[in-house]
């Protein structure tokens, strides 16, 4: 971690320096455009008079203005990614200080009904989402929390390689993330994608070879009036002509401008990240598969989005008032750019949906490869086929800081079930959601807190933390019984691995007992695998009973009237519990 955090900070260094040049060069520019203002005006003042000579000053004194503005905004634009790159060495590293608590926490993703993601703490407020988020896209945030809960143990190999070859493009990641943070979005693609393909047309077909029938007309008697020909009321004829043609289409046309106001910001931004992803050169069977989707058509699918921007910004000039009046008048130009919208909408909206899928892909993905890379140490889980579900050599939680972390080693086979038993923070919690977080991190191609990990796929499945429902009028132990229904109906249909915390607490301990050993006794003739945690010593009896279940505990230590734990997974029943004691050492009894 230590290197990391020096190739963050030195990278940060290094995009500060370049800053620094990028806004000398802004000052000096700004002040050589301004001088250029001076003498413009200073030469015109001097000349006036000089007709030609005083055009000729005004012309090219406007075209260097206009050129030097336009060099200004382009190294505005570069100087904004650069300050956007030093933020993200910032986050990082600050992230690797255990510093995330101000990122986006993905408590939208929250859902208390899932498989597994509220039980293990997967969002919200300190979550593992919180800490390995680093989308800057709606639809990536998405991705990446669909990656991290869709329980799929396919293809895992083939996300670990995509993983590394985009873990070693770091500067490849960033500019990415520069480039998407540039443009804050609202909306998320599933509302534009809806809209383009229930788009109807607003204009007749032959909408274009009119508009460019008008538009040769007005040219013509613009001509004539320009040769005395013809006089001027019949251009005046002509040009109310056009706007009565425009006004019919006013109505329509306003919603439709309303309509892509809303999607401008959007596809000015994913036009940008589909070059930077169209323009990489990738080896990984995945990343070869995203990049040929955005590849199908007849030109690159970023310079596709770059037109449709270049084409919404025109149409976004209806708001001057030269081309809203002339404009329309005399060559229909809110009819023709109507008419290029809908030509891009109707050639492009069977395709629209996968590009934007592509863009989050990536989003998603590079905060992923982002987590390979700040954890080097971390070991891809080997994936093996043998009765062996699991074995680590210490495993430990992501999220907790090193120094401070018990890693403890675990191998559990096939259908095998563990009852793990212990005393009051003993460490079995969050023994439970280290093993569950290292489950959702194999299946999605992430590498896992460990020296050393086997793992034959499986889905996850879990029930640590329920609650009643007073909406609902739903008990606490009756929301219990139906999560463990839930789990039951599960793992009847196919192989889980089962983590279970504490079971039926919502009633007496003599029920509790019975009821709990009765699970337990059904979950034992299941294929599942599996850990229960439990005070209730009573059911470690089931060992005897049953080969596949086996006892583990973590331990407390009372000495010198202080207690101590160790955190340390032993086999075995726990015979030292604290509950008594901690009443006796905080006073309560």
């Amino acid at each position: 971690m230590k290197k990391t955090i020096e190739f963050y900070t030195h990278t940060k260094s290094e995009f500060e320096k370049e800053a620094v040049v990028l806004k000398s060069k802004s000052v000096k520019l700004s002040v050589f455009r301004f001088a250029v203002f001076l003498v413009t005006c200073f030469l015109v003042y001097y000349n006036f008079g000089n007709y030609p000579i005083v055009f000729t000053i005004a012309f090219l004194g406007t075209l260097l203005f206009v050129f030097l503005v336009s060099k200004h905004v382009n190294l505005q634009i570069i100087r904004n990614i650069i300050d956007e790159k030093i933020t993200i060495n910032e986050i990082e590293i600050r992230v690797l200080n255990r510093d995330f608590h101000h990122l986006e926490t993905g408590a939208e993703f929250v859902d208390a009904t899932h498989y597994y993601s509220n039980d293990i703490d997967l969002f919200g407020k300190g979550s593992f989402f919180q800490y390995l988020n680093r989308t800057n896209t709606n639809d990536g945030r998405v991705a990446l929390a669909n990656a991290l809960t869709k329980n799929k143990i396919t293809g895992i190999l083939e996300k670990q390689h995509a993983l590394k070859e985009l873990a070693e493009k770091v500067i490849w990641r960033q500019h990415f993330a520069a480039l998407a943070s540039l443009i804050s979005v609202k909306n998320n693609s599933k509302s534009i994608v809806n809209w383009i393909a229930n788009y109807n047309t607003l204009l007749p077909k032959n909408t274009a070879k009119f508009q460019a029938i008008f538009s040769i007309i007005s040219l013509a008697l613009i001509g004539l009036i320009s040769f005395g020909i013809i006089s001027f009321s019949y251009v005046m004829i002509w040009f109310f002509i056009g706007l009565f043609i425009t006004g019919r289409f006013v109505k329509k046309t306003d919603n439709l401008y309303t309509e892509t106001g809303k999607v401008r910001d959007i596809f000015r931004q994913y036009h940008q990240l589909l070059n930077e992803i169209e323009n990489t050169e990738f080896n990984s069977k995945i990343l070869k598969e995203k990049q040929q989707v955005i590849a199908s058509e007849d030109k690159k699918a970023g310079t596709i989005f770059k037109e449709f921007v270049r084409i919404l910004d025109a149409f976004d000039q209806r708001n001057n008032i030269v081309i809203a009046v002339f404009g329309n008048g005399l060559f229909l130009y809110e009819v023709y750019n109507v008419y290029r919208v809908e030509k891009w909408i109707f050639k492009y909206k069977h395709t629209v949906n996968k590009w934007f899928e592509v863009v989050a892909f990536f989003d998603a993905e590079n905060s992923l490869a982002n987590f390979y890379f700040n954890h080097p140490k971390f070991v891809f889980p080997e994936i093996t086929s043998e009765k062996g579900t699991m074995q680590g050599v210490n495993l430990g939680h992501p999220l907790l800081k090193v120094d401070k972390r018990i890693d403890n080693d675990f191998g559990i086979k096939k259908e095998e079930f563990f009852i793990i038993t212990g005393a009051n923070m003993a460490g079995k919690s969050t023994f439970l959601r280290t093993v569950s977080l290292a489950i959702v991190m194999a299946n999605t191609g992430l590498p896992v807190c460990a020296t050393s990990f086997k793992y034959a796929p499986i889905k996850l499945i879990t029930s640590m933390r329920t609650s009643d429902s007073l909406s609902e009028e739903a008990s606490y132990f009756y929301a219990e019984l139906k999560r463990l229904k839930f789990i039951v109906d599960q793992i009847n249909q196919e192989d889980y691995f089962v983590i279970l915390d504490e079971i039926l607490k919502g009633t007496n301990s003599k029920d509790k007992a019975m009821g709990s050993n009765k699970f337990i006794e059904k979950l034992s003739k299941s294929k599942s695998t599996g850990i229960i945690a439990t005070h209730d010593v009573s059911l470690c009896e089931l060992e005897k009973e049953f080969s596949a279940i086996k006892n583990y505990y973590f331990d407390a230590e009372i000495s010198k009237n202080e207690l101590h734990f160790d955190y340390t997974l032993k086999k075995g029943v726990c015979k030292n519990m604290n509950a008594s004691f901690l009443l006796k050492k905080m006073e309560i009894v």
